[in-house]
């Protein structure tokens, strides 16, 4: 996250406004439910966690067990029953 000054974005009105409230700290403003993004989407990594997730079931499914596939992958026996027994 990098920081900006409020000079450079608000306008002079907003900014005397929140200065009745806040004076030279540092707040976050998040942005708007609908702008925000689920976790992984921009770098990819919630589809390969998905992918790597359908192919434990699938394997599982054609008969590896829970101990073979925690090897396999280098997660916990209980992470792999978390993602085989998953809705």
């Amino acid at each position: 996250m990098k920081y900006v000054n409020a000079t450079a974005k608000l306008p002079a009105s907003l900014l005397t406004e929140i200065q009745k409230y806040v004076q030279g700290e540092t707040i976050y403003i998040p942005k708007q439910e609908q702008n925000q993004k689920k976790w992984g989407s921009d770098s990819g990594a919630r589809k390969r966690l998905d992918e790597r997730n359908a192919n434990i079931k699938s394997q599982f499914q054609t008969g590896s067990t829970i101990d073979q596939l925690a090897a396999d992958y280098y997660l916990s026996v209980e992470t792999i029953k978390k993602i085989i027994y998953k809705k």
